[in-house]
């Protein structure tokens, strides 16, 4: 396909969505089904986004449907226009309706079950009684991903975070280390990071940012041993799994001593292992939306009338 790009008229962002729902499901009568259409309609709109961008994006065969290297190469940008789509939409909707709408907010493990979680959910409601909070649990990759992606407007969380979020402070409690029941460290009610050389550490997902995976396994460590990593976990279930099994270890708030009493787990202390904290974080980009305003409004509150 080609011909002068000024001469073609630019891609719908309905037209992208189904791209990207055809590059997921690699399969057209299954991403016609997602999207609520016939298979022809699909096929045409396919066709007709070709058409304007002046490539060919899949490569369709009476057995395969497959994305072509130009397909794949645009796929991050269509991500990205799709996501920012939704973005202003949300944003144009929560200034038309006031706080009358729907606003997402992630947590990661047992944050929804916090002290401080539920003080500022209620103090949301109380508020804002027709907002309508659609409360998720995320895996440990997405917290801070679906704040980039627009998939969740706040998550409750535990810090570091990269540079493009902001988080709201909410409370600290020390780190613990999680080891297995039949570790001789498991004799022990605490330890200095020294003893702790020598395990391997469950890893986390790359889409975690590297300062959160850094602080999460303590590294770098004051001995200047380099830490050994193991397999990636993307949930906390999982990592305690992996760590009753015997041979590794991982940290976690103190607060998981009575969230996640596990079998074959044992948490000690670490004396010489900096606190974690708590936070309410949204990305730099939804810094003025209204329901982020709203929610960060009522968590200080609800927190200044703790103090």
């Amino acid at each position: 396909m080609t011909g002068d790009v000024g001469d073609r008229a630019a891609p719908t962002v309905h037209q992208l969505r189904m791209f990207l729902v055809l590059a997921e499901e690699l399969h057209f009568g299954r991403a016609a089904a997602r999207l609520y259409m016939s298979q022809p309609a699909l096929s045409r709109q396919l066709s007709a986004l070709e058409r304007r961008l002046g490539v060919e994006l899949v490569s369709r065969t009476s057995r395969s449907t497959s994305i072509t290297a130009a397909g794949l190469s645009i796929l991050p940008d269509a991500r990205m226009v799709v996501h920012a789509m939704r973005r202003l939409q949300r944003l144009a909707g929560e200034h038309t309706r006031g706080l009358a709408g729907r606003v997402v907010i992630g947590t990661v493990g047992a944050e929804a079950t916090m002290a401080h979680t539920v003080t500022i959910l209620d103090e949301v409601r109380r508020r804002h009684p027709a907002l309508e909070l659609d409360v998720r649990l995320l895996g440990l990759g997405d917290q801070y991903l679906s704040l980039s992606t627009g998939e969740a407007d706040l998550v409750f969380c535990r810090p570091p975070a990269a540079e493009d979020i902001r988080t709201l402070h909410l409370n600290s409690e020390p780190r613990v280390v999680c080891v297995a029941a039949d570790d001789p460290l498991a004799e022990k009610d605490s330890v200095r990071l020294a003893d702790l050389d020598d395990r391997v550490v469950v890893s986390f997902p790359p889409e975690c940012p590297k300062v959160w995976r850094d602080f999460w396994a303590a590294d770098p460590r004051p001995s200047g041993v380099p830490v050994r990593y193991g397999p990636v976990v993307s949930d906390v279930e999982s990592l305690f799994a992996l760590i009753a099994r015997g041979g590794m270890i991982g940290f976690q708030p103190s607060a998981a001593r009575n969230l996640f009493p596990r079998p074959g787990i044992k948490y000690l202390d670490v004396v010489d292992l900096s606190p974690c904290t708590s936070a309410l974080a949204w990305h730099v980009t939804a810094e003025n939306r209204p329901v982020v305003v709203a929610v960060r409004q009522a968590a200080l509150a609800a927190w200044q009338s703790k103090g």
